[in-house]
């Protein structure tokens, strides 16, 4: 029998990368070909035999968060084109980046933290940065001005608590890409040891309420997919694209359904949202770490 190797070991051990984690990177921004094959995950088993060859740069942003709102681009009827973006939970700047690379004329980058924004985006005449900044505590005649999208990538809190605040800084169409982060939607007794969770049917529970909470608020929720890499720790994280009420046009927009986005479920029941989740468990349950 021919032995096998993990894609990932296999680019360390053939010299094609220093680590892991940047040959996990590599493989997941498509840059690595088994036998002149793309393949995308770090998992893949390889034989002994097979050609592996690697090309071009790792990581095109300045932080790896860049890939999940890439993915969120691709999979979700979002456009960018000449919108002032709020990136809210901005950290590195990932997300400012990818917006910048998509045509937004303008980022405000929103972020608790100090001193982790990238130089280049902070020097950007289309970025402002405000560090130090609670965005729940962000008021619209403080900002001075307001964007049309907003993206979150926020820790250590809930999604309910963010977005009321988020939809106050947008005006039309009012779309909003976050994040869901399972470890800070699911209760303490649900997450495991270094605040991971695993168990594909507490992230069910998770989106189930986000969505059930949204819709009552009436919100639209037009997208739902998964993040093609996990956090530190590898938990999984969820995409999901929104519409603020007041933007949406009359009609009833309580019901749990939205139009399908390409590649995510055409609707938002409990099993749509379990075939996301199950998906999501078997292309990055067992690594694609930031």
């Amino acid at each position: 029998m021919t032995a096998k190797k993990r894609l990932d070991v296999r680019l360390v051990d053939d010299g094609l990368s220093p680590t892991r984690e940047k040959a996990r990177a590599a493989i997941l921004a498509g840059l690595v070909y088994v036998d002149g094959q793309r393949v995308d995950k770090a998992g893949t088993l390889v034989a002994d035999s097979a050609q592996v060859t690697v090309t071009g740069e790792a990581c095109p942003y300045v932080s790896r968060g860049g890939f999940k709102l890439a993915k969120a681009l691709e999979v979700f009827p979002l456009d960018l084109t000449g919108r002032t973006v709020i990136d809210v939970g901005a950290s590195t700047g990932g997300f400012t980046d990818v917006a910048l690379r998509n045509g937004a004329a303008r980022v405000i980058a929103v972020d608790v933290g100090y001193g982790q924004f990238a130089w280049s985006l902070r020097n950007d005449p289309r970025v402002r940065c405000l560090e130090r900044t609670n965005i729940r505590h962000l008021t619209a005649e403080e900002l001075g001005e307001k964007a049309q999208t907003a993206v979150i990538d926020v820790a250590f809190i809930s999604l309910e608590k963010v977005l009321p605040a988020v939809a106050n800084l947008l005006d039309e169409p009012g779309h909003v890409m976050a994040l869901i982060k399972p470890q800070f939607e699911a209760g303490r007794e649900k997450v495991g040891k270094k605040g991971v969770v695993r168990d594909p049917q507490v992230h069910r529970e998770v989106i189930e309420r986000l969505v059930d909470w949204a819709v009552e608020r009436r919100w639209q929720v037009l997208g739902l997919d998964y993040s093609p890499i996990t956090g530190p720790e590898g938990n999984i994280e969820y995409l999901i694209l929104l519409q603020k009420p007041e933007a949406q046009t009359k009609g009833d927009s309580t019901e749990r359904e939205g139009p399908a986005a390409p590649g995510a479920e055409p609707s938002f029941t409990p099993e749509g949202i379990a075939a996301v989740v199950r998906r999501a468990h078997e292309a990055v349950g067992n690594g694609n770490k930031e």
